[in-house]
C-alpha cells in the first residue's frame, strides 16, 4: 500500500501529468484539497473510486486517519494537491507522520502556478542578460519567516519574483519592492490560472494595488514581478547562436561581426576542417 502525492497542476485539467491521472484511476481512495483541485479530474472515477474525500473542511488528524484505514485494507491513497505538492502543499506534516506511522508514501510532481501562470502571459522568466533566477516565496502572514527569506532580502537580489499567498497583502508588498525595483518595474497578478474563471490584471509597481483592488482579487493569485515581464530588449540565447559550438553542435560558422585577428585570438571559434 502506498499513499501517493499528486500534482494536479494548477486548475486546468489537460496540465495533469500522464502519471497523475493514470495514479488517480487506479487509487481506490481519493484524498484532494476541494478548495484547489477542480472535481473534473476525478471525471473518470467518479463511479468506480471506492471513496472521493474532499479534505478542505478536515483537519490533518481526520487525513492522517483516512490514511491509516486505507493501509490497514491494503489499499493505496491517491492524496491529490493542486500545482507541485512540494511547493506550498504542506505534505512535509503528512508525510512525518506516514514516516512514523511506516506508511509508504511516494511523491509525484505537478505543473506549477509559476509555470503556467507564465505560459498564460505568454512570457519566458529568464531571459538572457535581463534575469537568470526565479524566487518563489510568499508574504509573511500567519507562517513565520526566517530573517533571511523576508521580502526586502530577497528583493535585494533583483531577481524575478512569483509571490505566493500574499495577493490580500498586495499594498504592503509593494512597499517594500518599490525601493530595489522601482515604481516602473512590470507586475503580473494571476488569479486561479487554468481554472473556468481565470482572470488576470498587468501592471508595474506603481498603479498595480489600485488595479488589483479593481479586479476584487483576494485569494487564490500569484504575483509576479520582474523586468522581464515588459522587455524586450535582451540578448538571444548561446543556445542556438551558430557562431557558439556545444556537445551537440560542435562545428559552428564563424562569427562575421568579429574580425580576423579576433577570431585568432580565439581558436575555439574556427570552424574544423
Amino acid at each position: 500500500m502506498t499513499v501517493y502525492f499528486i500534482g494536479a497542476g494548477p486548475g486546468d485539467p489537460e496540465l495533469i501529468t500522464v502519471k497523475a491521472q493514470r495514479l488517480i484511476n487506479q487509487c481506490p481512495i481519493i484524498l484532494y484539497a476541494g478548495s484547489l483541485v477542480p472535481r473534473v479530474i476525478f471525471a473518470d472515477i467518479e463511479k468506480s473510486a471506492e471513496k472521493i474525500i474532499d479534505t478542505a473542511p478536515i483537519h490533518l488528524d481526520d487525513i492522517i486517519a483516512h490514511m491509516e484505514a486505507a493501509h490497514a485494507s491494503n489499499k493505496d491513497v491517491a492524496r491529490v494537491h493542486s500545482g507541485d505538492p512540494s511547493l506550498y502543499g504542506a505534505i512535509g506534516e503528512q508525510i512525518r507522520r506516514l514516516e512514523a506511522l511506516g506508511i509508504d508514501y511516494e511523491i509525484i510532481p505537478g505543473v506549477t502556478a509559476t509555470s503556467a501562470s507564465a505560459a498564460w502571459l505568454g512570457k519566458e522568466l529568464t531571459l538572457s542578460g535581463v534575469s537568470q533566477t526565479i524566487i518563489m516565496t510568499r508574504y509573511e502572514g500567519k507562517t513565520p519567516f526566517p530573517e533571511r527569506e523576508r521580502l526586502p532580502t530577497l528583493a535585494a537580489t533583483g531577481a524575478t519574483l512569483a509571490i505566493h499567498l500574499g495577493v490580500t497583502r498586495i499594498h504592503k508588498i509593494v512597499e517594500e519592492l518599490i525601493p530595489f525595483y522601482g515604481e516602473d518595474c512590470p507586475v503580473a497578478v494571476c488569479y486561479r490560472t487554468g481554472w473556468s474563471d481565470q482572470d488576470k490584471v498587468t501592471g508595474v509597481l506603481s498603479d498595480i494595488v489600485k488595479k488589483v483592488r479593481e479586479k476584487k482579487f483576494t485569494r487564490t493569485s500569484l504575483i509576479l514581478v520582474g523586468p522581464v515581464l515588459g522587455t524586450d530588449e535582451f540578448r538571444d540565447s548561446y543556445l542556438y547562436d551558430e557562431t557558439k559550438a556545444h556537445v551537440y553542435r560542435p562545428k559552428v560558422k564563424p562569427d562575421k561581426s568579429r574580425s580576423v585577428d579576433d577570431s585568432q585570438a580565439h581558436p575555439a571559434l574556427k570552424v574544423k576542417s
